[in-house]
């Protein structure tokens, strides 16, 4: 399973429309090689340095397993979490200092979830345990301008 962004390459820098020193809008996604078996899909964006550990800036379950594209800007359809912010949606990257490096992951699952709304990254990965049929990642870095 793949997820890639035709906003910057894996391991490249994220443009700074996509973060909070530009308009903060989620970047563009294409995904491909979901198994024909999923029922669902989670997208999870992590800033995996940020001083306090793991920053969870984007959460979204129970997207359809048919999806291939996410426009600019767009939230997949399906259930939106809280991210670290303490909001439901996206949180572009902000860091404080230096450069942080933000993982987009998709997981494909054998279930709809059918959870409440508003669930954070931990809440979401104990109801995914056991039901991931596999998984992609794209990572982005950004230095705060």
């Amino acid at each position: 399973m793949e997820i890639t962004s035709a906003a910057f390459t894996n391991g490249g820098e994220i443009p700074a429309e996509y973060t909070c020193d530009g308009s903060n809008i989620s970047p563009p996604f294409e995904i491909k090689g979901t198994p024909a078996t999923a029922k669902s899909l989670v997208l999870i964006m992590d800033d995996v340095d940020a001083p306090g550990g793991v920053f969870t800036h984007w959460v979204v379950y129970d997207i359809f397993s048919g999806v291939t594209k996410v426009s600019s800007g767009a939230t997949p359809e399906g259930t939106v979490g809280k991210n670290t912010f303490g909001q439901e949606g996206y949180g572009g990257p902000c860091p404080h200092s230096g450069t942080h490096r933000y993982y987009f992951r998709i997981y494909a699952l054998d279930a709809l979830l059918k959870l409440p709304w508003g669930l954070n990254r931990p809440e979401l990965e104990a109801a995914m345990k056991g039901r991931v049929l596999d998984s992609g990642e794209l990572m982005g870095k950004y230095t705060k301008k």
